[in-house]
Parts: C-alpha cells; structure tokens; sequence
C-alpha cells in the first residue's frame, strides 16, 4: 500500500479533534492498565513464593501470560474484525480488571493460571490494536513523533509498575487493590475512545493465520526488525544481571545493567520517530522517500547494536564498558521496533494495519523469548565466546538482512 498522502499546505500543528481524542483515549488507558499490570506481575510472583510453590512452577506462570499473548495475537484481526475496533479496545482493558478482581478474592492456584493466560490473552489483543490506532491516528506528518511518544511511554510503565509496589508494599493486603484500581482507570479511559469509522477494509481483509501469512509475506522486513529488536531491547534485559555476574560485577551493578538497558530504551524512541518524521519531509533530502529514509534509520539502529555488540570481548577487561553497552542494546532494539511501527502505520490501515502490526508483534515475542533462553545456555558454555559469538550472530544478521529493498 503506498504512503498516506500529507496536507498540501505544511505539517499540521496537531491532529484533528477527533483523533486527538482518540489519541488521548488510546495513550491514557495503556498508561494505567500497564502500570497496573506491572505491579500485579511481581506481586502474584511474590505472594506464589510466599504460599510455598516452588521456584519452577512460579516461573511457568509466569510465562502464562506471554502464552497468553501468543495463542492471542495471530486473531487479533480476526476478533477486531468481527466486534470493531473500538468494542475490542474495550475488551481488552475489561478483562484483565476482571482478572485482577479474581486473583484478589481466590488463592486457588488452577483458577489464578486460567485467569493469568486470559489476562495476557487480553493484553496480547490490546498490544496490535493499541499500536495500530495509535498510528492510524496521529496526522500522516508527525506519525513518528506519536508512535515514539507511546512507545517511550509503555516504557515508563515497567519502571513505574514495580516502584508503586515497592511504595504500597508487596506484603500490603492493598496492593492487589491498587493494581486493580489503575486498571480500572485505564477501563475508563478507554470507554473515552471516539467512534472509529468501519475499516475500509473491514470484509475484504485477510484475518487469522491466513492475514498474518499474507502481512509476512508483504513486509518480510517485518519480521527482521521486529526480532531483532525484541531480542536486544527485551529479552537481553532480563538474562543482564547473569552477564553482569559472570563479568564478576557485584550483584547490586549486575542488576543496574537493566536499569542502563531501559534507559536507553526509554530515551532514545521518541527521538527515532520525530528523526524520522523530519528527515522523510525535508526539502532537501538525499536518502529518497518516505519510505527509504525509514529503512536507512534502521539500517543504521542496526548498525549500531552490531558495533556496540562487537565491544563485548573488550568488556571482560574493563567492565564499566557493559552498562553503556547496554544502554545501546536498549536504545537500539527499541528504536527498530518504533520505526517498524511507524513504517507500516505509514502505509497500512484498518484491518490490514492490525495485521501487519500483529506480525511485529509476534517476531519482537519471539526474539524477546529466544533472546533469555539461548544466551542463558551461551553465558553458562563459555561467557567469553560462546555468548559475545551468539549476539554478533543475531545482530550481523540483522544487519545483512536489512541490505534487502523491501517492495
């Protein structure tokens, strides 16, 4: 699908009225749901361990609700295209509130693992559609200022999250109530959500496996960015305490490595999309369209997450160099995720945009997934060649994959 087309007469200011709203609706109920949602996570862990289930099985539900998440988003379309974008919206900030209200009243373990999987179910669904609205929202102009923004904000949400349960107190009979009050807030935000007009697209889109086949098969690209992004902003993320360690830091700077990754993460979004925004309409632009300059920025957020991996050998020697390190790692994986969004939010709508978006998704999962497994195994084989061999791997394949023209 070709590009959006823009005003005739300069950038607009802000977007219309309409999708102002819209905007505020979509940003406003993701902020509170998440922020509920990352304080619940710890907590439901923390109180599992407490009630003396093992470390293993608390870790399986944990990774519940990322099953949730996967079994959900390959028929986001298919589920949007059926109830409307905006019911689903409300659907899926109703049921993890509903959910939370559940692991408030019943210890039961079988009941807190169905409601887990349909919590990330919901999650999963509010994920593409969310990210979709977002870009089909913002003016065509200033998309990247609008998907940068949204991105570097459900990045505050995991710092914020845990910080009001440390504030409440994980041990404190209010905290599974506060969680579930800011989901609650975020259900309300939602009902604020402006009637968005029937897709164009809306019966004759390909939904299910069969859309998010054809969405791949339009946008391999697609899938490049999106795992390689998942892999080094997310899944790293949670295996850098254990690379800290093995490097011999203390526990305390081995867990800071997070804190470094996030804040690259964090900072480095926004600026990505209004770079792209600026550089795709200026008068004198040399790296070709619209489209082009989005795959040059990623071209070189690849670039960079590959020289900032190759630093990893100097780093046994001199182990301050792992939080910038991270800190690149973050900043670029995050970027190439926030730019995929903003390329096929440029060029897809409706049905089709959720498609797509749920193909982003699902790569950036996977490498989120793979990311903690295989450089687990790689960090206990050999910290010194077998885990530096396995990330060079993944980023020099980025890189090489993205010398690709996409049609």
């Amino acid at each position: 699908m070709s590009e959006h087309p823009l005003p005739a007469r300069g950038l607009p200011a802000a977007p219309p009225a309409h999708a102002r709203l819209g905007l505020t609706a979509v940003f406003g109920a993701t902020f509170f749901e998440l922020v509920g949602y990352f304080m619940l996570t710890p907590l439901l862990l923390l109180r599992l361990k407490d009630g003396g289930v093992s470390t293993a099985l608390a870790g399986v539900f944990a990774a519940s609700g990322w099953l949730g998440i996967l079994l959900m988003v390959p028929f986001a379309s298919a589920v949007t295209q059926r109830l409307g974008r905006r019911p689903t919206l409300w659907l899926s900030a109703l049921i993890p509130t509903v959910a939370t209200i559940g692991f408030a009243l019943s210890d039961a373990l079988p009941l807190w693992f169905a409601l887990k999987i349909a919590a990330g179910m919901a999650s999963g669904l509010r994920w593409v559609l969310a990210e979709a609205l977002v870009a089909e929202f913002a003016p065509p102009a200033q998309r990247g200022r609008y998907v940068g923004l949204f991105e570097t904000l459900v990045g505050i949400t995991f710092v914020l999250g845990p910080l009001v349960l440390a504030w409440v107190g994980p041990q404190s009979e209010a905290a599974v109530w506060a969680a579930f009050g800011f989901m609650a807030v975020g259900l309300g935000w939602s009902l604020l959500t402006p009637r968005v007009p029937p897709a164009a697209d809306a019966h004759e889109a390909r939904v299910g496996l069969r859309g998010v086949w054809h969405a791949l098969a339009a946008h391999p690209l697609i899938m490049t960015v999106g795992f390689v992004g998942g892999f080094f902003e997310s899944g790293l993320t949670s295996i850098l305490p254990l690379y800290g360690l093995a490097l011999g830091l203390g526990a305390v700077a081995a867990a800071l490595l997070v804190s470094a990754s996030g804040l690259g993460s964090a900072l480095m979004m926004l600026p990505a999309g209004v770079l792209a925004d600026r550089m795709a309409h200026h008068p004198k632009a040399r790296w070709g369209d619209a489209r082009q300059t989005r795959l040059v920025l990623m071209r070189v957020c690849a670039a960079i997450t590959l020289g900032g991996t190759l630093l990893i050998p100097f780093v046994a020697g001199t182990p301050w160099l792992a939080a910038p390190v991270a800190f690149v790692w973050g900043g670029a994986g995050g970027c190439l995720y926030t730019l995929a969004m903003i390329d096929i939010g440029s060029r897809e709508q409706g049905i089709t945009l959720v498609n797509s978006t749920a193909v982003l998704v699902m790569s950036y999962t996977l490498g989120g997934v793979l990311a903690p497994a295989l450089g687990g195994a790689a960090l206990q084989w050999s910290p010194t060649l077998g885990f530096p061999a396995l990330l060079v791997g993944v980023a020099a394949l980025g890189v090489w994959l993205l010398r690709r023209r996409e049609p």
